[in-house]
């Protein structure tokens, strides 16, 4: 489980909580498993990986995470077949982009075989809390915060590198209705919107409770310079059926977050054949192509919520009803495909699972 050079640091719980939850009713995010994965950075290195049971975590108040906003995270999922096997999905993936994370908002970046050997043996330690339910699976939060105690505006000194887990249900119940957001903006050229960083979350979180307050689930965001432009969802990226191709917004600019269950539906998209273009794309075109019917599908793409069937699109006050779900020939099998890879139940051509 452990490699040679990484020696973890593993305190097991007494007992397990496992039995205390319903499998079959999960909120998303709600319900913790035993164990998570701890490591601090002083004095320029890493210090000692540790697995230790979950619980509160204390800090002193000048925590300088909580004054200047240097903290990330990433989002992935584990799965389990109905044989007990248990699979990670593309962390290599994730791991990169945490460091491109790191390195944005000048964080110490994580040796990726740490990162690798804590992912796989707190996922192989609590194996029983992932869900073998229906669309259930375990939800892995890695994140890092700056830990200096003290009041000043520089990069700390000081962090901390932690992982826990939880196990989810769907996080959409429902195919989804998004607002067009014209006014406010996610992230500007130079900014940091191509970092997971939490301060990107808490701004879109006013203009997304006004689309909420209006019946939305989620906003569709524009570029903040000419609100023109497509370029992702609150919690996915964002992809269009129009004439038959998959197009979808480029992730050239530094304003989109390179999505990991985007690029793995272009990859399979390709393999299947399917023309993709990955460019601008604006709200005109998009809006034209509902009304002329060349639209056929419009779905986010994201960790947790994998393929996520949007059938309103909110613009200006116009509710456009999108093609119905049953009749979304792509995103339909492109989310049964990645759903049966992702548990083992099919053959992997991409070498994208990790069996634990």
């Amino acid at each position: 489980m452990i490699s040679n050079t990484v020696s973890i640091d593993i305190q097991k719980v007494g007992n397990s909580r496992v039995n205390e939850i319903d499998f079959e009713n999960l909120p998303f995010g709600r319900e913790f498993s035993d164990h998570m994965f701890v490591m601090d950075y002083a004095d320029g290195k890493w210090g000692t990986p540790k697995i230790i049971p979950f619980g509160n975590i204390q800090i002193h108040p000048a925590t300088s995470a909580l004054h200047y906003g240097q903290s990330i995270f990433e989002g992935m999922k584990a799965y389990r077949n109905k044989e007990n096997e248990a699979f990670l999905f593309r962390p290599d993936m994730n791991i990169k982009r945490m460091n491109i994370s790191c390195q944005r908002m000048c964080m110490p970046e994580i040796p990726e075989e740490i990162f690798m050997e804590a992912l796989k043996t707190l996922v192989s330690i609590d194996k029983q809390w992932i869900p073998d339910t229906e669309g259930g699976s375990l939800y892995i939060r890695p994140f890092m915060f700056a830990t200096d105690e003290y009041v000043g505006i520089k990069p700390s000194d000081n962090y901390r590198f932690m992982i826990f887990t939880c196990p989810v249900g769907g996080y959409y119940s429902t195919p989804v209705k998004v607002k067009l957001e014209r006014h406010y903006t996610r992230a500007a050229r130079g900014g940091v919107g191509q970092a997971k960083t939490a301060g990107n979350y808490a701004a879109s979180l006013y203009p997304a409770k006004l689309a909420q307050q209006q019946g939305y689930h989620q906003l569709l965001w524009t570029d903040g310079l000419s609100h023109e432009y497509i370029e992702e969802s609150g919690t996915m990226n964002v992809c269009f059926m129009i004439n038959g191709k998959l197009i979808t917004p480029s992730e050239d600019s530094d304003t989109i977050l390179k999505g990991i269950t985007k690029r793995s539906v272009i990859e399979i998209a390709k393999s299947w054949g399917v023309e993709v273009e990955e460019r601008p794309v604006k709200v005109a075109e998009v809006i034209d192509a509902i009304e002329n019917g060349s639209l056929t599908e419009m779905f986010g793409a994201g960790t947790a919520a994998t393929i996520a069937h949007i059938e309103i699109l909110g613009v200006e006050g116009r509710d456009y009803v999108l093609p119905a779900i049953e009749g979304r020939e792509f995103s339909n099998k492109v989310n049964d495909y990645l759903t049966n890879l992702k548990k083992g139940k099919i053959e992997d051509p991409f070498n994208w699972n990790i069996k634990l």
